[in-house]
């Protein structure tokens, strides 16, 4: 990659979809429809990272403009192609779970579709979250504190969204037992 400059008349990057996407083409019997999209929507589809967020997350990310050119994606009908919501997004939904205890565990649910467990300290006036699920935990101590901020990243009380989880996943609280 080059290192950005100053340019007063940078060079404008050519779009990657092909025109030819516009033609209507017979899909024998995949779809039984007619494959064929615009120039226009395609290459919006091309350039949004997910359906729910424009750009990056991490700096270590590709945008999706730079990963998805060159003759590998010529001639592909976008609408066509995998399109995940970015986690990122879905997991600012989740509302904040309140403890009274100084430190809480985490382990994403348990068993096999959880994570390694791990310790949070919630010690500090501020809403903590997993780095491994992102799931926010606070102290009950600081609620009002928290409530009295003009926002936070995350919703304090559970707003009854479709993407909230209960805050125990697990069907049994003994240990080494599976959900």
């Amino acid at each position: 990659d080059e290192i950005p400059a100053n340019d007063p008349n940078p060079k404008k990057r050519p779009q990657n979809v092909s025109a030819t996407n516009a033609v209507p083409t017979s899909s024998e019997g995949s779809f039984d429809q007619v494959l064929q999209e615009s120039v226009e929507k395609a290459e919006e589809l091309r350039t949004m990272q997910a359906p729910n967020r424009k750009g990056i997350w991490s700096r270590s990310q590709q945008p999706r403009e730079r990963a998805m050119v060159g003759p590998r994606f010529e001639q592909t009908i976008m609408a066509d192609q995998p399109r995940p919501y970015a986690a990122i997004e879905l997991i600012h939904k989740q509302p904040v779970r309140w403890t009274k205890e100084r430190r809480v565990s985490c382990d994403g649910g348990g068993g096999p579709l959880g994570h390694p467990r791990i310790f949070i300290n919630v010690d500090k006036p501020q809403i903590c979250w997993c780095t491994y699920c992102g799931l926010p935990f606070a102290h009950e101590h600081h609620r009002k504190l928290l409530e009295a901020q003009p926002s936070t990243s995350y919703p304090l009380e559970p707003t009854g969204q479709t993407g909230e989880v209960e805050f125990s996943q697990k069907i049994t609280d003994k240990p080494l037992e599976q959900r």
